[in-house]
């Protein structure tokens, strides 16, 4: 019985929990390893769901803390501190370049990512599960636990800093032609 929920579920998203973590990561095989790991939380912990929100929901949950999890590791290590990483307000910056499914894209899509890697831990996430995951506000906001207004609030904010983001990059790539 267990098991046949597990491959219902590793069949109808592992596609788009692996393109999640790929945004977030940027590495192909250290996103693959975080999908193993969101699928062996569910393994262990399916019992325990209460289904006061949809399976893609809590899986996207699970897959958002397995990320958090990776950072906070990173933060650790690269800096020898056990600060407290906050991911809501840190930046989420994948310390690898872009893994090559990214770099197939087109400029202005490799420009929104890299701009999106200045933003907040929680801007990256309500833009990336709401724009490149198409999750509804609700559902972001079950992922995360916030109110919908949260989500709003901080998808509003991460537009405002990506639009001020990339108009200074169009606006320095001007300065620089111009200067030629």
């Amino acid at each position: 019985m267990k098991e046949s929920i597990f491959h219902r579920l590793y069949d109808l998203y592992h596609k788009d929990v692996f393109q999640f973590l790929i945004y977030l990561v940027k590495n192909r095989s250290v996103a693959e390893d975080l999908s193993h790991e969101v699928y062996v939380r569910v393994l262990k912990s399916y019992e325990r769901f209460q289904g006061r929100s949809s399976e893609k929901t809590w899986l996207f949950a699970i897959a958002k803390n397995v990320a958090i999890d990776y950072f906070r590791k990173n933060a650790v290590r690269s800096s020898h501190a056990f600060d407290a990483f906050n991911w809501e307000t840190e930046s989420l910056v994948s310390p690898m370049k872009s893994p090559e499914v990214l770099t197939e894209l087109n400029d202005e899509m490799r420009e929104l990512l890299d701009a999106l890697e200045k933003c907040t831990g929680d801007q990256k996430m309500v833009i990336v599960m709401r724009y490149f995951q198409e999750l509804s506000i609700a559902e972001t906001a079950a992922i995360l636990n916030w109110t919908d207004g949260k989500v709003k609030t901080t998808q509003h904010r991460a537009i405002n800093k990506l639009r001020e983001i990339l108009t200074n990059t169009t606006e320095a790539k001007e300065a620089n032609h111009n200067e030629s």
